[in-house]
Formats: C-alpha cells, structure tokens, sequence
C-alpha cells in the first residue's frame, strides 16, 4: 500500500481554545517560538481537510469544542496513516471529570494533559516537545516512502529486465531462422563440396545451434522469473532423457574432443516430468562440463535409481570449483571467476535453470568438486515414479482428418524475404511444391489461387497479423482441412493459445529445423 506524502509543515499547530483573545495569546506565544498556530476549523468537514493536509500538533482546551466538532476531531485523527500519531496537548481543567479528556484519552497514545491554570512557559514546552516527536514521525515516514521507491525502482527494473530478455530473444530469432535454413538446405545438396567446405559448414551449424541454445535460456529466465513456465508432465524413463541429452549436446562434446561414457541401468528408471525439460536440465550438465573441460578430457554421466530417487551424476575432469562458490555457482549470470577465459560462450545462465527446473519438478542439484583443477561433479535428484501408463502430450492437438503423407502443396508467409526464401528453398528439396508470399494480404489472395494443404505462417506481419491470416483461412470452407502452422519468434504459453484459438493446429518457434516440420508432415 502506497505511503501518504502530504506537503506538510511540522511545526503548524491546530488550536482550539475557548476565546479569541486565547488564540491571539497563544498564537503569538507559539510565534516566538518558530510555530505557527493556525485556529482549527468549527465545521466536521474543514477538521478532517485540515488533519489531512498535514500538522505537528493538536493545542486543545477540552471545554472548547461541542460533541459534533468533537466527533469530527475524533474521526479525523482516527484516519490517520500507519505511521502517523498526531500529539494532542489538551488543557483541562478537571481531568477526571472531563468528558473530553476521558474520550482523548481511551483514543489516543499521543496525548499530552496539562492542568488549568498552566504557565504559559509549561504550555509552550508541552507543544514543542509534541512537535520534536511529531518531527520523528515524519522522519520515519520520510525513510519508508525512500524505501518503497526504492522497492518499486527494483520491481521495474526487474520488470523491465525480463521484457527486454524476451524482445532480445525474438529479435535475434529472426536472422537467426534464414541462417538455420539456409545451412540445412546446403547439407541437403548432392555429394561434391570438398572436406573443408563440410568441415566449414559443420562448425557453422554448431555455432549456430549454440547460439540457439543461449536464446532459449534468456527466454526461460524471464518465463521462470514471471511464472509462466508450464510443465508437461507426463511417465517418463530417465534413460530417455539421458539419451535425448547426450542427442543434443554430442555436436559440443566431440567439436572439444571429449571422452564420453555413458552409464544407463538395464531397467527402466520412471518419473513424472517433462521430458523435454529434463533433457534440457541434463543437457545443460553436460554443456557446463565440456565447456570447463580442456581438449580431450574425460566427461562421465550415470544414471542410478537410489531408493525412491532417481539420481544423474555429471563429472569430469575440468577445472574445478573453489569451495566458496559450489552453491554460487547455482545463481544467475554467475561463472566461476578463474575459468572465465576457458568459457566457450554462456551467459551464466544454464545451471541457474538447472536449479530452477529441478524444483519445479519437485527435485535437486548439487555440486561437488575437490578443487581447482580437479574436475566437478553434478548430482541431480528426482522422485522415482511406480508403474503407470504414459500419455504423451504436445503444444498443440492436430485437427483431426489428416491425409496420407504426400508430396504437398505448402505456402510459406513471412515478411522476412530471406527467411520465407530459404524456407522454401529447404522444402522444395524435400519434393514440396512451394510458394511464398511477403505480407498477410498477399498471402490471403495466393491460397485462393494455389489452395495449399500446409500454410506456415509468420505471427508478426505488418498491418495483417498471422493470427488473422489464420482466422479468415478457417472461416474459408475451401481451408477447413488445410494444415496451419504458426512460425513465430515468440514462444510463450499465451502466444500458443491465442495462435490455437485464431486457428492454427501447430506452433514452431523460430529458428524451425527440418526435422520439426518434417515431424508435423508426418502426421497428415
């Protein structure tokens, strides 16, 4: 809740006394004083503005107010902020007798009573020392409203952290889409180019897949840090996910000359998890470790059930971890400082989402390493599961009433001509009959004419957005069983249910590989 600031005077004074030649009295007297004493006002309404603009000090005499301006005064302090307590200095003449002062006094922990007749030194005094406390107040308040700014600068800040982490990893998703394309389209071409060529373009597709790699971990910190990461939960044998890892980080392994063994249990090893982000989490491991692994080390995984858990173990040779940063080694953009220079890439991001997505599944990681230069081993922990059936999920259902697979008639849209273009390039070595069209509106009168049986299609299209492409495609009767698939460099939760609900069967986060489209073919 947000904490009032008033533009209030510390040493203004509210007084209430029975006549005008008090007022002018005290006034004066409080005047010399550096106070200024301002007559509180007779109407309900003026009271509670004038508490509320702000003051140091309430000087009241209890035979100076009736019940109604009483109640007023009443209703205005008991509306005070939580860390206000406005002083009241009350003059009584008989204190045990005074309705006012009784009703003050079961109200108020700031209250000041001073006996009639008092000296108007005493007086005086008893206001100051209201207004030093006062004075205390504000101060107080002072340093909580810094610290709320300070706490709201920190949540924008972290806000706008995470939305410039997403617009980062869409925009770099663009370029990045013809790139991916363009070299599988190459490795589609005829036996001919000489061993340099495949040596070149192969580093090129490593690279290119690392690069991936970092986008996808910038967007999954600001998915985690906003909640929106959704798990597919589902049976799963960890050997699976051990298999899918080491699928995906063997490019890395063998470019740095690793030696790998791979340890799996005969039997399987089931848990309840996505296993797409348990591959992800292992995957992750064995990056770590063959980036802080000299040329030719050795990187060793195993797999066990231990008890009710079931355990991956990733070691290797490497450089170690001093012991004061095992667990740091966990948070956000963190790297060991005197491995730096042997990083090949990373952000310090991989093993803070390997902590993340562990307990979102309910698991652990550890880290262990005897020390500089002796290698480091990671242990992750996940509840085994008993027997159970398996249903297997994806982002989104396909419609129902899929042809054969064939060779197919596709439409390719998207704004970004090199990207369309190389899209169309790779499919059409497939045996695809393709056509691309630059815009929504040049895609909408291109289906009329070609009448595709697969429509993948840009999400961010100027003026015509791909969710609308989508939509009056589907309220075309001629497009009822055509297969639509948004391409789109975002890849959130909301994006995929909005491009379910404008029409599309799939959603592929750009850059899209072959064999993600080829799956989606498959399935007609």
């Amino acid at each position: 809740m947000a904490i009032e600031a008033p533009g209030l005077d510390p040493m203004r004074v509210l007084m209430a006394v029975p006549t005008q030649r008090d007022v002018d009295v005290t006034a004066q007297l409080l005047r010399k004083a550096g106070v200024c004493a301002v007559p509180l006002e007779r109407d309900g309404d003026a009271i509670s503005r004038q508490l509320h603009s702000g003051v140091g000090a309430v000087l009241l005499a209890d035979d100076s107010l009736d019940d109604r301006q009483l109640e007023a005064l009443l209703a205005g302090l008991a509306g005070q902020p939580p860390w206000s307590d406005v002083p009241v200095v009350l003059l009584t003449r008989d204190r045990e007798r005074s309705p006012c002062a009784a009703r003050l006094a079961a109200m108020l922990t700031n209250l000041t009573s001073l006996d009639l007749p008092v000296s108007t030194a005493s007086m005086a005094s008893a206001v100051l020392a209201a207004l030093r406390a006062r004075r205390r107040q504000y101060e107080i308040r002072d340093q909580l409203i810094a610290q709320q700014r300070a706490e709201q600068a920190l949540r924008d800040a972290d806000r706008r952290k995470d939305e410039f982490l997403a617009t980062l990893a869409h925009e770099l998703r663009n370029p990045l889409a013809p790139i991916r394309t363009g070299l599988q389209a190459l490795g589609r071409l005829p036996p001919g180019e000489d061993a340099q060529a495949t040596r070149l373009r192969q580093m090129m597709e490593r690279q290119l897949q690392l690069l991936v790699k970092l986008i996808d971990e910038l967007l999954d910190v600001s998915r985690i840090s906003n909640g929106n990461v959704r798990l597919e939960r589902e049976r799963v044998d960890m050997r699976s996910v051990v298999e899918a890892a080491l699928e995906s980080s063997g490019p890395m392994l063998d470019a740095a000359g690793h030696e790998l063994h791979v340890d799996l249990p005969d039997v399987p090893v089931w848990v309840l998890g996505d296993p797409t982000r348990l591959a992800q989490v292992v995957g992750n491991l064995l990056t770590n470790a063959a980036k802080y692994t000299s040329f030719g080390g050795s990187i060793r995984v195993v797999l066990r059930a231990d008890g009710a858990d079931a355990v991956v173990r990733v070691s290797d040779n490497g450089a170690g971890i001093p012991p004061e940063m095992l667990d740091q080694v966990f948070d956000l953009f963190v790297q060991v400082d005197h491995t730096r220079e042997r990083a090949q890439g990373g952000l310090g991001i991989g093993l803070s989402l390997v902590r993340k997505m562990m307990t979102l599944h309910g698991g652990s990681v550890t880290a262990e390493s005897p020390g500089l230069g002796r290698g480091s081993t990671f242990t992750v922990r996940l509840p085994t599961l008993g027997i159970g059936s398996a249903d297997s999920s994806t982002d989104i259902e396909p419609r129902a009433g899929g042809r054969g697979l064939r060779r197919l008639r596709m439409l390719v849209v998207d704004d970004n001509v090199d990207a369309a273009d190389t899209l169309v390039m790779l499919l059409e070595a497939c045996g695809h009959e393709m056509r691309a069209a630059y815009s929504g509106t040049a895609a909408l009168q291109l289906a009329r004419q070609f009448r595709p049986d697969v429509v993948l299609c840009d999400i961010g299209l100027p003026r015509i957005d791909g969710y609308t492409v989508a939509s009056r495609l589907r309220d075309d009767p001629h497009f009822a069983s055509t297969l639509l698939v948004a391409v789109s460099g975002w890849g959130t939760e909301d994006v995929k249910r909005r491009s379910r609900n404008a029409g599309f069967d799939f959603h592929l986060v750009k850059p899209v590989d072959l064999e993600s489209v080829n799956r989606i073919l498959e399935r007609l």
